[in-house]
């Protein structure tokens, strides 16, 4: 090794000199450059060598090559290395042998044998001197006073002396760059500029740095490079000896940089340097250019990276060029978008540079623009490209392998030019305007490619600048017209260009241009500032030239719906264009027909639900009912009609026909449902508006509403509410407003349980989808119900696992046979369980499944005359209901769907009044104002007087329900004599004190009993309709019923507790029936709600009972007093804190009763005398009550006067009032 070194040492001598003879005639040239061209640099080969330490691959570079790896080499030679492997020995062996044939070996390892530390102390010391100094170029500790210029005495010096020049160099650039304040400088630099020394000066400062690396960052020395002329070259040749460096540098230089590059020199050669880094390590050049982005500085950096960079893709693919642009400016990140922006503004102020990285990348994609325009349109076509023309030169369509590069490049165009403020230059939008008005091939990418070209015209119109711009605009507009239709059955889209030009049109006939803005908007996917007064020149071409009005019209109709509508078609559409046309009343203006379009539109739809859906039925029903022009009431598009609506549900209608028969899908059948529902609506609302115009739309028939199957409807659509989006919930909403009747919870509830789990686990034991009973076998199975029940209930029991819609052709048989149930002898289980079927058809079928039903329990003398109800004879008058076979008043199960169809068509009746109120009213209001013309002073009452008949109708037929139901709960002659039990009796005997029943008597009959079962069911349906409607149950207890059924209200009604709110009203009523009846409702209220307020009410009445005393004649007073006065003890039973005004009341009732006795001269006992004692003295007269109230036979007290009796009656209620307090204590 010694001689190598020995014999390099005398090579490199005769190298210098003829180095020198080689070099000194380009010293001249060379200083006045500025970058570092001619110099060599680390190719990418001999960099990815070294980062892998490849000796395979560094034996193989040229001696230039290697020569500018020798600092990094030689180290890695000559250090004791930390791996200790045998391969590692082997590839040192291989080093050592390469450096062997190199002559520059010498000096390096010179460097190497120099004391570093000592340099370092002295370097740290000359640092604190100049930081001293204020940076000042004084005394150095490093380097003493220079005889001969720097670079002389750089070829003189020894190897220390020249590691001590190169860093007191260096040192002196790192200082000023850290007190420049970021302001850039080139600093002359003697040593760092001679091209003899450039490959020594390398050298020295490689070696320091990897010597020195806490006193000399790498960072920071890559920072001090830039300001000194070849920068560029020393920093790659520091990186490519410290390759492992490679991002760290990159990563400070972009921290540090400018963010906009090319404003200044310093943003210039950073970027160069890193260009330069980046070519040198090709494959970190993409995650340099993320650094640039991440960081938002040099733009013009990232950029030069992907112009220079090569991809491996062919020639289909989209550019890197455009897609990192595109990614720019089209991205989410609005921070990185305006950064770029600013670049792109910023670089347009200068005047065109052909060094300027945003001229290149605007030559570039002008490149890429005219290498994709077919050659006959291409009218100019730049220098660089001209080699590349081919044969092809007479194709005059766009290529399709070229629509997906030309679709890209323009949206990148209108980013730059919309997002980034680009302003094209004329070569630039003359070779646009071509691209923009080529003709692609009919495919999906060409489709794409029309629309994103016409709205990029839209949104820059100064692209089309001369008449023969202009001109073959117009010829590619109707090129668009004619071959729409071609373009979508060969393309195989559902939204194609032809809708887009429509929607246009209209919306420049009705003058909305921000809609125009917001769909070019959204077709380019980027929000663009557009004018709308730059929209001028083409609605002038829209709609004078190309798209008039009618023509608009006319087109729309003929334009073919779309096929299997639904959300996940994406794009505008026909019916964007028939929305529209819809709104601004063209078709009415122009008496073009629309509704069958609509219709098949509808027809053609699917879930997910386009969320044009709705809108279009909501704008057409508007334009069906309310004309376009007051001057022409007449001009209103036509509805559906009924017939097309009952072909849309055919099939699920019920019956044997079945369901799932329908040639429509369920999406149809709701829209459809949708329309007419909301149309009824809208009649109503308009009624007033329509009136004035004496203009008076048909309604939909009362026939068409029934046969459409409207609860099995919503409740597929329940099952589909995240496919159908806000279809069902408008659904639920008109349901609410105009069928009541079908939005009961109750029916909520039960749908629960039919739906639930556990019904599905039963439904699992079919071992077929369908039942394996017919209707006849059903039918023949209701007719033998008393002779083989069993075979019924067979039948039933597996109907009973069948879902809803599976029942509906079995409901005609379960209806029509419902009255041979009401015979003796039927089993309990049969009722139940057609009550449960009946339940289940409810949640799919409920308003003829009610109109069956209440047909088939009529009684037996109607069923002979045939008389069948309608669904409107029903809502006309709801107790039709009520007026059914007896015998199902004593049949839980029958009474049960009895009261169920009762309280729908109360609620059905309150609605169809309402709804016939509004559809009446104003005509009639209208008729009256135009036959009264000329008439003052005339009252404008009919409304009212309506409205209050209404509402009185409604009241009387709540009321009259109520009071059947009530005389319902009452029981027959039959079942009083043969003790069946009920609600009634069970309570009586607990309210009526002192009524002779005895402990030891015999128990009445079982509770159980079909009475008190239908009284329970009567008590929560008047429980509903009280909490409904207070109004109800004030009424019906002004009405009065009877007071047996009182202990049965009290206690079965939860809410009766309401009409404590209205006794003292029903008090102050002059008749004594009134009266009566509120002091005994009172007295079960006390007991069964001990309240407060039942306490001040009960004190009322006591002092009004008082009152009445007073004012009463005698034969009033007989009467009011005997029923009430057993009244009294339900009061103090209550509240016991009454009883001294009850005792008081009734010593003044027995003392004006017995002041009458006495005036007749009648022998009674000393009754007064006998009041004043228990009054006194309640315990001793109950411990010897046997004693002091004489025995009185029925025979003596019925014919005693009516003071008699009432004087019996008040010793009587004492006796129970003192009887019930001491049983209390």
């Amino acid at each position: 090794m010694a001689e190598v070194v020995r014999l390099r040492k005398a090579y490199c001598f005769d190298c210098v000199k003829e180095i020198k003879g080689c070099y000194i005639k380009d010293i001249k040239d060379f200083c006045g450059m500025s970058d570092s061209a001619s110099l060599q640099f680390v190719s990418p080969y001999a960099f990815e060598a070294m980062q892998k330490v490849d000796v395979v691959r560094l034996a193989a570079l040229s001696d230039p090559e290697l020569r500018l790896l020798l600092p990094c080499l030689v180290r890695m030679a000559l250090c004791a290395p930390a791996d200790q492997s045998n391969t590692w020995a082997q590839d040192k062996k291989l080093i050592l042998r390469l450096l062997s044939g190199v002559e520059a070996v010498n000096s390096i390892v010179a460097l190497l044998s120099v004391d570093f530390h000592a340099l370092e102390q002295d370097a740290r010391k000359e640092q604190q001197l100049r930081h001293k100094a204020g940076g000042s170029n004084g005394e150095s500790v490093l380097v003493s006073q220079l005889q001969h210029g720097l670079t002389l005495e750089f070829e003189h010096s020894d190897p220390l002396r020249r590691l001590r020049l190169a860093l007191s160099e260096l040192l002196a650039i790192m200082n000023k760059v850290s007190d420049s304040n970021g302001e850039f400088f080139l600093k002359s630099s003697e040593l760092f500029e001679s091209p003899v020394y450039l490959e020594e000066v390398a050298d020295v400062l490689c070696i320091l740095q990897a010597e020195l690396p806490s006193l000399l960052p790498i960072v920071d020395v890559a920072e001090a490079l830039l300001h000194v002329r070849s920068g560029d070259w020393f920093l790659c040749l520091l990186v490519a000896n410290v390759p492992d460096s490679f991002n760290e540098v990159c990563r400070g230089l972009i921290k540090n940089g400018e963010r906009q590059d090319e404003e200044s020199m310093g943003g210039r050669r950073r970027t160069e340097a890193l260009r330069q880094l980046c070519q040198m390590n090709p494959s970190q050049a993409l995650n340099i250019r993320a650094m640039v982005v991440e960081e938002c500085h040099l733009p013009g950096l990232g950029v030069a990276l992907t112009l220079d960079y090569k991809p491996d893709a062919g020639d289909d693919a989209v550019s890197p060029l455009v897609s990192f642009v595109s990614g720019l400016l089209l991205g989410t990140n609005s921070k990185v978008r305006t950064w770029f922006g600013m670049f792109i503004r910023n670089g347009q102020q200068r005047k065109r540079e052909s060094s300027s990285v945003l001229w290149q990348m605007r030559r570039q994609l002008l490149l890429e623009l005219v290498a994709i325009l077919p050659r006959s349109r291409s009218t100019h076509v730049p220098n660089d490209s001209e080699s590349d023309a081919d044969s092809s030169s007479g194709y005059s369509g766009l290529r399709e392998e070229h629509v997906v590069k030309a679709s890209a490049l323009l949206r990148l165009y209108c980013a730059l030019m919309g997002i980034a403020g680009l302003r094209p230059t004329d070569e630039e939008a003359e070779q646009l305007l071509q691209l923009m008005t080529s003709r692609p091939p009919a495919t999906p990418a060409g489709v794409r490619f029309v629309s994103l070209s016409f709205c990029k015209l839209l949104a820059f119109p100064t692209l089309v600048s001369t008449p023969e711009q202009e001109q073959l605009m117009v010829m590619w507009l109707s090129w668009m017209i004619k071959e729409e239709e071609y373009f979508e059955s060969a393309a195989g889209v559902s939204a194609s260009f032809g809708e887009m030009l429509l929607l246009v049109a209209m919306y420049f006939h009705s003058n909305q241009l921000s809609a125009i803005i917001e769909l070019v908007c959204s077709t380019l996917g980027m929000k663009i500032a557009i004018k709308p007064s730059s929209l001028s020149k083409m609605k002038t071409i829209f709609t004078q030239e190309i798209f008039t009005e009618q023509v608009v019209t006319a087109h729309a109709v003929r334009v073919a719906v779309t096929n299997n509508l639904s959300a996940n078609i994406s794009g505008f559409l026909p019916i964007h264009c028939i929305y529209q046309l819809l709104r601004s009343r063209a078709f009415t203006k122009h008496k073009v027909s629309i509704k069958d379009w609509i219709f098949r539109q509808l027809c053609e739809t699917t879930t997910p639900l386009h969320t044009q859906l709705l809108p279009l039925i909501d704008v057409y029903i508007n334009s069906i009912l309310t004309p376009a022009s007051k001057a022409n009431p007449e001009a209103t598009n036509q509805p559906v009609t009924e017939q097309e609506i009952l072909n849309v549900f055919q099939g699920l209608t019920g019956g044997d026909s079945g369901r799932g028969r329908t040639a429509y899908s369920i999406t149809t059948q709701l829209l459809i449902l949708y329309y007419i529902l909301s149309y009824e609506e809208a009649l109503l609302v308009n009624t007033k508006a329509l009136a004035l115009m004496q203009r008076k739309p048909k309604s939909y028939s009362a026939t068409l509403m029934d046969q459409i199957p409207i609860k099995y409807l919503i409740r597929q659509a329940q099952g589909l509410q995240q496919e159908l989006g806000g279809l069902h919930s408008a659904l639920l909403r008109l349901l609410a407003t105009n069928y009541p009747h079908l939005c009961m919870v109750e029916d909520w509830i039960s749908e629960e349980e039919i739906t639930g789990s556990l019904p599905l686990l039963r439904r699992m034991l079919l071992t077929t989808a369908t039942c394996k009973y017919s209707q006849e076998q059903l039918q023949d199975a209701f007719q033998a119900t008393h002779s083989s029940s069993p075979r019924l209930m067979q039948i039933l029991e597996h109907l009973n696992l069948l879902s809803p819609s599976d029942l509906i052709p079995y409901a005609e048989a379960l209806t029509s046979n419902m009255g041979l149930l009401l015979g003796a002898g039927v089993s309990r289980r049969v009722l139940q369980t057609v009550n449960k079927l009946w339940m289940t058809l409810n949640t799919v079928m409920p308003r003829r499944l009610w109109v069956m039903t209440v047909n088939a329990l009529q009684p037996s003398a109607k069923l002979t005359r045939q008389h069948r109800y309608t669904q409107n004879d029903l809502m006309i008058d709801p107790l039709i209901v009520l007026r059914c076979d007896r015998r199902v008043y004593r049949c839980p199960p029958l009474m049960d769907i009895t009261l169920h169809m009762l309280n729908g068509y109360l609620l059905a009746s309150k609605a169809y009044l309402n709804a016939h109120l509004k559809e009446t009213a104003d005509f009639d209001r209208q008729a009256q104002t135009i036959s009264n013309l000329g008439l003052a002073g005339q009252p404008d009452t009919p409304e009212v007087t309506r409205e209050e008949l209404k509402n009185a109708l409604l009241a009387a037929q709540d009321s009259a329900a109520v009071q059947i139901l009530l005389e319902v709960c009452l029981p027959t002659g039959e079942e009083q004599g043969g003790g069946a039990a009920s609600l009634l009796k069970s309570i009586q005997p607990e309210a009526r004190i002192g009524s002779g029943h005895t402990e030891g008597a015999e128990p009445e009959a079982g509770l159980l009993s079909d009475l008190r079962e239908v009284q329970c069911l009567i008590c929560c349906l008047l429980h509903q309709m009280f909490i409904a409607d207070p109004n109800i149950a004030k009424l019906v207890h002004f009405q009065g019923y009877p007071q047996d059924l009182l202990p049965l209200t009290v206690a079965g009604i939860p809410s009766m507790h309401i009409c404590l709110d209205f006794i003292p009203e029903l008090l102050a009523q002059p008749q004594l029936e009134k009266q009566i009846f509120a002091i005994q409702l009172l007295s079960h209220l006390c007991i069964q709600y001990a309240l407060p307020k039942s306490l001040s009410v009960a004190r009322l009445a006591i002092s009004v009972m008082g009152t009445l005393l007073t004012v009463l004649t005698q034969a009033k007073r007989f009467s009011f007093f005997m029923p009430t006065l057993p009244c009294l003890v339900a009061f103090c039973q209550a509240f016991p804190p009454l009883y001294d005004d009850v005792a008081a009341l009734l010593v003044q009732v027995g003392q004006v009763c017995a002041s009458d006795v006495a005036t007749k001269a009648r022998d009674i006992d000393p009754l007064i005398t006998r009041l004043q004692y228990l009054k006194e003295r309640p315990k001793e007269a109950a411990g010897s009550l046997k004693v002091v109230v004489p025995q009185r036979t029925g025979e003596e007290l019925g014919c005693s006067d009516p003071d008699v009796q009432l004087c019996y009656c008040i010793e009587a209620t004492f006796m129970d009032i003192i009887g019930t307090g001491l049983r209390g204590t």
